[in-house]
């Protein structure tokens, strides 16, 4: 999971949950800009998107998003690989 470095500070931490899923969700403010950071508890991984990463996912259709659950962790499919 992506940890602060000692320059770094969070705020406005949320968690979503569902039947599916449980992420947190955080503003990070980093020596490069604000970035989202969505992390998942239960799996331990994070990533951290900037604003124009945020703005590409509202140029997907529900298809795209349909996609990467067909294989949310790549060919392979197993977390960490």
């Amino acid at each position: 999971m992506t940890s602060l470095e000692s320059d770094e500070h969070a705020d406005r931490e949320f968690e979503l949950t569902n039947e599916f899923a449980t992420v947190r969700v955080r503003r990070v403010f980093t020596r490069n800009g604000v970035r989202l950071e969505i992390s998942s508890p239960r799996l331990g991984r994070a990533i951290r998107l900037d604003p124009l990463s945020l703005e590409s996912l509202t140029w997907q259709t529900s298809e795209t998003f349909s996609e990467f659950l067909r294989h949310p962790f790549g060919p392979n499919d197993e977390p960490g690989c």
